[in-house]
């Protein structure tokens, strides 16, 4: 499986940058490509879920947070099978249903709209405790950033989790360092991140983010993902830009426009040239 995921992340990267260079303006690149390993090793290895069914009652739900991390949200759908690459295509055109963030289309398996940060944990703890209410299996995911952690609405989302004991749902922080003016402040460091989440009554584990082999260890690993009462998070280490030297830890690409030489520059890394 590891392999066939590898195989996934690198064509969601390859995706992105055609996205990206194709829309024909500016778009938010490093923290798509952050997320890469994440959403593969979600979608494509660990979350029950069926393209051909997008509104299965018992699938497992995924909600994007850092809604600006679209690009690989879309790239991982299509690849997934949710949409056709003509949808893809229409990636920021007049009248697509794919625009710079993502708006709520269960048919395209796109469950949570997310434009301002913060919220996406708030709808998270909703749908896993209606779930639970519901005594279905199905667990909850959502991704964040961790500049989204400045949000005061994501540790009000994080004590009421402990509270109502939502064991049943994960969430996932892409740690590369960054938001969009700048590096995180020390309050938002890895180390301080496994503290606050902690003292919020949360099991933590700390992995690679763009390793699969270790994303797919702490998804699988027993005593982290049992029923206990306590939801989890995993503060995923990774590189903003991730996969293209010139945008790696390089936050000029958090939000800017591919040139024609950046875009072949680009691919010809991914390709391996």
């Amino acid at each position: 499986m590891e392999s066939e995921l590898l195989d996934l992340s690198h064509k969601v990267r390859s995706d992105i940058i055609e996205l990206a260079f194709r829309c024909e303006g500016p778009a938010h690149l490093g923290g798509a490509l952050s997320i890469v390993e994440i959403l593969s090793t979600l979608f494509g290895g660990i979350m029950r879920h069926d393209p051909l069914n997008a509104l299965w009652e018992e699938r497992d739900r995924f909600i994007l947070s850092k809604g600006h991390g679209v690009l690989a949200y879309y790239a991982v759908l299509h690849r997934s099978g949710y949409f056709s690459r003509e949808i893809l295509e229409t990636f920021k055109k007049n009248g697509s249903d794919l625009i710079a963030h993502p708006v709520m289309n269960l048919s395209l398996g796109i469950e949570s709209s997310n434009g301002s940060l913060g919220h996406g944990l708030s709808m998270s703890v909703g749908v896993a405790w209606a779930l639970k209410q519901k005594r279905s299996f199905s667990k909850v995911f959502t991704l964040i950033g961790d500049g989204e952690c400045d949000e005061g609405s994501i540790w009000e989302a994080a004590m009421s989790a402990s509270r109502f004991k939502l064991d049943n749902l994960t969430a996932i922080i892409d740690c590369n360092g960054f938001q969009s003016d700048g590096r995180i402040s020390e309050d938002n460091s890895l180390e301080y991140l496994r503290d606050k989440w902690t003292s919020h009554g949360w099991k933590v584990a700390t992995v690679s983010g763009n390793d699969i082999s270790n994303l797919l260890t702490i998804f699988r690993q027993t005593d982290f993902n049992e029923s206990d009462g306590l939801p989890r998070v995993i503060l995923a280490k990774t590189k903003k830009g991730h996969g293209i030297s010139f945008m790696q830890d390089n936050n000029a690409w958090h939000h800017n426009r591919l040139t024609e030489s950046f875009y072949e520059k680009a691919r010809s890394e991914i390709a391996g040239e």
